[in-house]
């Protein structure tokens, strides 16, 4: 089929089912104004059907979320850089086809172009364009046009580029009269209206010390044009201490009024975001969070974040970049990425929620060490995990997990979670319980004995509980390729015992191909619950933990505890900062927020309507 027979199918297959109209709309004068012809469904023997869009086309196909409403159709020919084009919008796409002669087109080199109606940023008068605005503010609503100029529109849309970024592209039609500018105009913000998913009002924090304390700066020129041109307003908040934000979404915040959270900075930032979110949420809903037993309620509004810190790994997670016009570009068409989130109690206390990297070891003393040299900026991580690595210390402890009985997939599958993954969309959470005895006869039930809690005891170099990938720009794989985003368990690594050679080729895994988990001093384990204990009882080292050993012979005493003293004791690092107890236990907790993502994408999400819709 040519790319001109593929617009005229499009053209006719989003016709409403009571109406018919001919592949070249009948025109009144000179002018584009177009008049359908109503007639009955077998009018002139046509034989046509409403095709809806195909599911399973792909993971990376946008789930826009519009209300059962038949689109309202538009077409006529426009001008684009000086050539004609015929141009059609209909409730799924915007599509525009080079009438004669070879047209150079956004994004492709000649011929047709389609753009999906849910990845369209915005539209406005061209003529509005040229107006001047005062400096950080972006005007919401356009002025009339200059009659004097020529009637034309730009309508801004998701573009894709190079290692699954996105950005704002824009395309300009010209028309032959004001009229027909505005009915398109009108008719673009007709069906961007009936997107019932995309966020219309924002609460967004926006941290200015982290990473290289470029947070403002780059909401204001990155990210705000693009809220701007999607007609999107942001109550924005400057944080001026740690805690900021998560205590202002814990008790002050009126979370009614908006559609979403967002929250400029690095993963510490985003964190804040999700302990202030679930805590209000647990609140309002009367859960006890200090309970391990406790099941927690889901949170209701979306949470976005754009990268402005020192490693962004939730975002190389979920979105598969870290650059904000991506992450802004998401937020605007309204995307939707469950997420799982760990409970890490000690007793019957709350330490903190997991999201990404919960490690003790190797990890725990790289974190420790580092948050002494902040004013190193990010080469401290490296700094730090030179000295880890030299040092190389081995803990005594006992770890308890509970294997994700009947789940799909494994941590060695090579099976990564992207857009659409099939394993989180199978698996679910075991059916709910109140109690560990009602959990345990649950896992019985479904796999047998050998289900059952497992023990594993022994010295340990490190133990990483990764809830995603926790891929970034020094590890492309992450600590866990294989790990799922929504899928109710998390990816337990021992690293056991080992030489200082085996550790390095260990992590040096981490940045290559290979299977870094075929070790024989490494295992992992999908599991729904774990616990660790050290050798001894926790109380007893808490004041080591703060101190670290200080000195040389402190340093020879914890690495050799023949002579007495206390077993050598490292800190549990969750998301980036330290916990004060080392004896804890992890619960998951299954698609707890949503965030303003689709996971990373393999393939285009939309192609040309001549593959996904056929009569």
């Amino acid at each position: 089929m040519s790319e001109g027979k593929n617009v005229d199918a499009l053209f006719l297959l989003y016709v409403p089912h009571n109406r018919v109209a001919s592949p070249r709309p009948h025109r009144d004068d000179a002018t584009t104004h177009i008049r359908f012809r109503a007639a009955r469904g077998d009018a002139h023997n046509r034989r046509l059907r409403y095709a809806a869009p195909r599911p399973g086309l792909g993971s990376g196909t946008p789930r826009c979320g519009r209300m059962e409403r038949p689109p309202r159709l538009l077409s006529s020919p426009l001008w684009l850089h000086g050539r004609r084009c015929d141009v059609c919008v209909s409730g799924a796409a915007l599509t525009w086809t080079a009438a004669t002669g070879r047209t150079r087109i956004p994004g492709r080199a000649a011929g047709s172009h389609c753009v999906p109606v849910c990845e369209i940023v915005g539209v406005q008068e061209a003529a509005g364009r040229s107006q001047k605005s005062e400096p950080g503010r972006w005007p919401r609503v356009l002025q009339k046009p200059d009659k004097s100029q020529q009637p034309a529109f730009t309508v801004s849309y998701v573009g894709r580029g190079r290692q699954h970024r996105w950005r704002c592209s824009e395309v300009t039609f010209h028309c032959a009269d004001w009229s027909t500018c505005h009915q398109w105009v009108q008719t673009i913000q007709e069906q961007l209206s009936l997107l019932t998913n995309r966020p219309k009002r924002l609460l967004v924090y926006v941290n200015p010390f982290g990473g290289k304390q470029r947070g403002r700066q780059i909401y204001e020129q990155k990210v705000a044009p693009v809220f701007s041109r999607a007609a999107i307003s942001a109550d924005v908040i400057v944080t001026e201490r740690a805690n900021h934000a998560r205590d202002h979404l814990k008790t002050e915040a009126e979370l009614k009024e908006y559609d979403g959270v967002v929250c400029v900075g690095g993963d510490g930032m985003f964190s804040e975001i999700v302990h202030g979110l679930i805590s209000r949420t647990q609140l309002d809903s009367g859960v006890d969070q200090d309970s391990p037993e406790e099941t927690l309620v889901p949170c209701s509004l979306r949470i976005g974040i754009i990268p402005a810190g020192s490693t962004d790994c939730i975002c190389y997670a979920t979105v598969g970049a870290n650059d904000p016009v991506t992450s802004a570009l998401h937020i605007v068409v309204g995307d939707c990425q469950p997420l799982d989130v760990c409970s890490v109690h000690h007793d019957d206390a709350l330490l903190r929620y997991s999201l990404s990297l919960l490690g003790y070891g190797f990890y725990g003393d790289v974190l420790t060490d580092s948050e002494k040299k902040r004013w190193m900026g990010p080469a401290r991580y490296d700094f730090s995990g030179l000295k880890t690595f030299l040092t190389h210390h081995q803990y005594e402890g006992t770890v308890s997990y509970l294997p994700a009985t009947g789940s799909v997939g494994s941590p060695r599958d090579r099976m990564k979670c992207r857009s659409g993954c099939h394993v989180c969309q199978h698996n679910s959470p075991l059916p709910s319980v109140d109690s560990l005895e009602d959990e345990t006869k649950a896992v019985l039930a479904n796999g047998g004995p050998r289900d059952v809690w497992q023990v594993v005891r022994g010295k340990f170099v490190a133990i990483n509980a990764a809830s995603m990938s926790c891929a970034c720009p020094r590890s492309p794989k992450g600590l866990s390729p294989s790990a799922h985003l929504s899928d109710g368990t998390t990816d337990l690594i021992l690293v056991r015992k080992c030489s200082r050679l085996d550790f390095l080729r260990h992590l040096l895994r981490h940045t290559n191909k290979d299977d870094q988990f075929d070790h024989p001093f490494v295992e992992v384990h999908r599991v729904r619950r774990f616990r660790f204990a050290p050798r001894h009882h926790d109380a007893d080292s808490e004041l080591d933990l703060r101190d670290g050993g200080k000195g040389l012979f402190g340093q020879i005493c914890r690495d050799h505890p023949a002579c007495g003293c206390a077993a050598p004791r490292s800190t549990w690092s969750c998301d980036g900062e330290t916990l004060p107890h080392t004896s804890i236990q992890v619960r998951v907790h299954s698609k707890i927020i949503q965030l303003f993502a689709r996971g990373i994408e393999e393939r285009p999400a939309f192609q040309d309507p001549g593959v996904l819709y056929a009569a």
